[in-house]
């Protein structure tokens, strides 16, 4: 007996790579129901070899659903994951709505899985920013070798971060250069054809954006609350993959060589390296990819036991879809979930 799964904003980017990824590793289900909004029922979407037409979350029936698979921002979570989880149905959610909520678990399966354990006070389970997972997935063994005192990270972000809006602007802004029409911006602040962007989400008060506190907060909350984290996010013209130049200060001895070893042997890890024309990973090479990919290892001579990595991975799977399905196979392998149809 399957898992009933329902993914909630199963029209979008994110939605549409869940329903991919659950069909392409066989993740035990019996149903999968496709929800959005009211603009968009009846809406076709693909699961496998089948099609799924889109019903209403408004009047959907979650108590015989085991799993909710929730990607439709952080408004439509606030409201509707208590109530979901309410009828038993476990929500792993993809926005920022319960990150930072003392009492849901945010969970990178690579990196803290054991906090897996403290969904039951909501019956909600938390997805991070997906700059923030390809990071900590690659920070953790680290982490544990020579114990992380200070990242400087800078962020190189693709537009699918901004959903189908933010690719459609990128393709529709360069096909303009190339016939010379006029160009317009409306999910980003500034033309981002052929330019980039040192702003992604709102301002806060200090100068910083809510996009590099995320990367703070919850590089804290999941790894260490004593590492020291600033970042700058960027956004970038690539549709898909998000890359990320990291300084790292350790506690302890490391070396380039040590990294490039740990990393290698790392879960969710794939170490390209290579001090040579092209020996090395770009966001277009990983689009379609699951792994994290770290590059560019080197020692930072300007300060003790320091390193530079490249990070690069593809937003949409281990930055969001992959993950929140990592996180149900976590708690499928360690019998916290069973089929309620089958009890």
């Amino acid at each position: 007996m399957g898992f009933k799964i329902a993914i909630v904003g199963a029209t979008g980017n994110v939605g549409r790579e869940m329903l991919n990824i659950l069909s392409e590793r066989a993740f035990p289900v019996s149903e999968v129901v496709a929800l959005a909004s009211s603009r968009s029922i009846n809406t076709e979407v693909s699961f496998g070899d089948k099609t799924l037409k889109v019903k209403n979350l408004e009047n959907y029936d979650f108590s015989d659903t085991d799993i909710c698979l929730m990607s439709a921002g952080g408004t439509v979570s606030k409201k509707w994951s208590p109530k979901i989880a309410a009828q038993g149905c476990i929500v792993i959610d993809n926005s920022s709505a319960w990150r930072y909520d003392a009492d849901v678990p945010l969970i990178v399966p690579e990196v803290n899985p054991d906090a897996i354990s403290g969904y039951t006070k909501r019956n909600i389970i938390a997805n991070p920013n997906c700059s923030t997972a390809q990071l900590v997935v690659a920070l953790k063994p680290l982490h544990d070798h020579a114990k992380i005192k200070r990242l400087v990270v800078s962020t190189y972000q693709s537009v699918s971060g901004a959903g189908k809006d933010g690719m459609d602007e990128l393709f529709n802004q360069t096909r303009a250069v190339f016939v010379a029409d006029s160009i317009s911006s409306h999910k980003f602040t500034k033309r981002i054809a052929f330019n980039v962007i040192p702003h992604i989400d709102d301002f806060m008060e200090d100068g910083y954006t809510k996009e590099e506190w995320k990367v703070l907060a919850e590089t804290k909350k999941m790894l260490d609350p004593k590492i020291k984290v600033t970042c700058t996010a960027v956004r970038v013209p690539v549709f898909i993959g998000h890359s990320e130049s990291v300084n790292i200060e350790f506690e302890n001895e490391i070396s380039a060589d040590e990294a490039r070893d740990i990393l290698r042997d790392a879960p969710g890890c794939q170490v390209i390296d290579k001090h040579e024309d092209g020996g090395y990973i770009t966001p277009y090479e990983c689009a379609g990819e699951d792994a994290t990919f770290i590059s560019r290892i080197r020692e930072d001579a300007t300060v003790e036991n320091g390193l530079n990595i490249w990070v690069v991975s593809d937003n949409l799977r281990k930055g969001a879809a992959l993950n929140a399905i990592q996180i149900a196979e976590l708690m499928d392998n360690r019998r916290l979930i069973k089929p309620r149809l089958a009890a």
